[in-house]
């Protein structure tokens, strides 16, 4: 009954475009301090959000979850072949990563066709202050992580990680100025990568591509040199997702 009063409201909105509570009673016939009630529980759940005084919009949320075109296996099908010519471009092994729930996994990698052996990121969730995945997602999302409560919280993989929210803070600041985030040696010593969001807002914002190497190749000037192209890569596939693109770093940043 619960469930059945939650997809009714949820329709209702969806058919409207936007509705107040006072819609949702009149197509719904259900008390109004009920339908206030569950309105505000989707509204806490990200399914519904307010778009005005007293009206309400499908959340982004729930538009991530309905978007067919947004399932692990469609996503890597359509992104693949950019991160294989990457790869080959670049001699480095790039990947495919994407916020789930409150965590960040790399849910795709292609690695350079040569015979070479190349190091290889793995698959599956990454810490959200430590790897560039994360980070590049976090930075247009910095609720997801900067919250007082973390703080003494974050794990510290190697004496490179930050773990106080102060600097993660300022990396975030920094990422979202550049466009591109780093991790030099944070979870493992020996370690590098960079990544980029494939928006700033909407779903791509919850999506990264991002390269990772050793730091004898990923030098500093390495970095900066993929980075630029990370973000102008990551520019590509939006367009060819038909999402808004990544805007390109301004000169001085």
């Amino acid at each position: 009954m619960h469930l059945e009063r939650l997809t009714l409201i949820l329709e209702i909105v969806g058919q409207r475009g936007e509705a107040t509570v006072t819609d949702i009673c009149a197509h719904s016939e259900l008390p109004k301090a009920t339908a206030y009630r569950l309105v505000q529980d989707l509204v806490n759940a990200g399914l519904l959000e307010p778009v005005a005084r007293g009206r309400f919009a499908v959340g982004t949320r729930l538009k991530r979850i309905v978007r067919a075109d947004q399932s692990d296996h469609s996503l890597i099908e359509r992104v693949a072949p950019s991160l294989r010519q990457s790869a080959a471009t670049y001699g480095a092994a790039f990947f495919l990563s994407r916020l789930r729930g409150r965590a960040v996994e790399i849910i795709h990698v292609e690695t350079p066709g040569n015979g070479v052996s190349f190091l290889h990121p793995g698959l599956g969730k990454r810490p959200l202050h430590a790897c560039s995945c994360s980070k590049a997602i976090v930075a247009f999302s910095p609720d997801l992580l900067l919250s007082k409560h973390l703080e003494g919280q974050l794990k510290s993989y190697t004496e490179f990680t930050l773990t106080r929210l102060e600097d993660v803070t300022a990396e975030l600041a920094l990422i979202r100025q550049r466009g591109y985030a780093e991790c030099v040696e944070e979870i493992e010593r020996g370690m590098c990568s960079v990544a980029a969001p494939l928006s700033h807002d909407g779903p791509g914002a919850t999506l990264s591509i991002g390269a990772t190497g050793s730091t004898r190749v990923f030098s500093p000037a390495f970095r900066a040199k993929i980075g630029v192209a990370m973000v102008r890569i990551a520019q590509d596939i939006a367009a060819s997702l038909n999402w808004d693109s990544v805007p390109r770093p301004s000169k001085s940043a």
